[in-house]
């Protein structure tokens, strides 16, 4: 059969021509890290803030209430350092790598 191109062989994974298509950046990475955090933080804040205004205004009477009720501000206190830490990493971050963002900014100056 001449004339006819070479075929990869099925099922095999060819090389992706993009660098960064299937490996996140660092700081990509890092940020996504701070929005779970910020969500873990916001969402056991609410539940916090709910627990008390029920045990204020219900007064529930089992047993495991007085156990329970407690538990996300435990946890709301836990993630505010968390939180903190991975924030100004990733603060620090981005101040490291400014180079895209200036690329995108200079393409802008151009294109005005």
């Amino acid at each position: 059969m001449k004339g006819i191109p070479a075929m990869s062989t099925p099922g095999r994974r060819t090389p992706c021509s993009h660098p960064t298509r299937h490996h996140r950046a660092p700081a990509q990475r890092l940020t996504r890290s701070v929005q779970q955090a910020r969500r873990l933080l916001s969402w056991n804040l609410a539940a916090g803030m709910t627990t008390a205004a029920t045990d204020l205004l219900l007064a529930p009477q089992a047993d495991w209430w007085h156990m329970l009720w407690p538990l996300p501000w435990y946890i709301t206190s836990a993630s505010i350092p968390l939180w903190t830490t991975l924030r100004a990493r990733e603060k620090a971050a981005h101040q490291q790598s400014p180079g895209e963002d200036d690329d995108i900014h200079d393409k802008w100056g151009q294109a005005a």
